[in-house]
Order: structure tokens, then sequence, then C-alpha cells
């Protein structure tokens, strides 16, 4: 895990965060500059992996009670009084494998237990993303529901990670 630091995103980090986030669709939705800067805007924590070449991954999350438009975050919010919510996670294609998930995961557990009780998430199964959900499993975390979206074509496990 040497040769990236982590700190606190800031908003020169938006285009950069943006193309990575894009980057990474279908794992994500793909967004605009304007609905980046609001999901930022209302975020308890947002923090980037860089490098001398720029910005390897982020993560960013929003605390329950905010009025999110998340048809996830909602769903998370009718069954949990109190929680951060995991919105969106990359890492760049040029630093898969060399711990960055891992040392983001770590320190946003470690911020978060400060604050929260558990972290909310959602992986996709359709499209299917087994990685990630190998990942969150190593990671500690449980699935605690299943949301199909109209469509058919969709699909997310809903996981949490206790953290107290």
């Amino acid at each position: 895990m040497s040769g990236f630091a982590l700190r606190p995103g800031t908003a020169a980090d938006a285009a950069a965060v943006l193309a990575l986030n894009n980057a990474s669709v279908p794992h994500v939705n793909e967004l605009s500059a304007d609905t980046l800067a609001q999901i930022v805007a209302m975020s308890a924590h947002y923090t980037v992996a860089e490098d001398a070449e720029g910005i390897l991954g982020f993560v960013i999350c929003i605390p329950s009670g905010r009025s999110y438009w998340s048809d996830n975050y909602n769903w998370f919010g009718e069954r949990f009084d109190a929680f951060l919510y995991l919105d969106r996670v990359a890492v760049a294609a040029r630093a898969q494998r060399r711990g960055i998930g891992r040392a983001l995961y770590d320190d946003l557990h470690a911020r978060a237990a400060e604050r929260w009780p558990r972290i909310a998430l959602e992986v996709n199964l359709r499209p299917p993303n087994p990685g990630s959900v190998a990942f969150h499993a190593a990671m500690g975390y449980s699935g605690v529901g299943l949301r199909e979206y109209n469509d058919g074509d969709n699909a997310v496990e809903m996981f949490t990670k206790e953290l107290r």
C-alpha cells in the first residue's frame, strides 16, 4: 500500500473524480458535474487516494437524515435510524490491485465509527459485480436485503457493516 496517499476531497478534485466515476459505469451510475457537486455538498465523508500522477480512487458517503433522491439511500432510511451511506466508490483501472480500495475503506471505517453505528451500501447483482460482492464480504459487510428495479434488468444487494 505504498506510493499513494489519502486526503479529504476538495473542489479542485471535481473534474478528476467525475471522470473516474463515469469511467466506472455500470458499477456506479453516470453523473453530471452538477449532480456530483450536489452529492459532495451533502456528504459527510469524501476522501480521495492520489499518487504523483493524480487521483487513483475516491469514496463519497452521505449521512442518514438528508433529503437525498437515491431510492437505495431511502431504502436504508426506512429500515435504520442512523447510518452512513456509501454512495459511491471507484478506483482507477491503473490502480487496481494496489490496495487503494482497502485503504479507502479502512480509513472510512475508522472515521465513521466515531459518529455512526453502521455503514450502508448496495452492490449490483444485475449487472453482476461478483468482485465487489466478494470484497465487501471480506471487509465484514453483511447482506440485509435485495432491491429489484422495475425494469427487471437491474438488481442490487443491500449491505451493512455494523461499526458498534
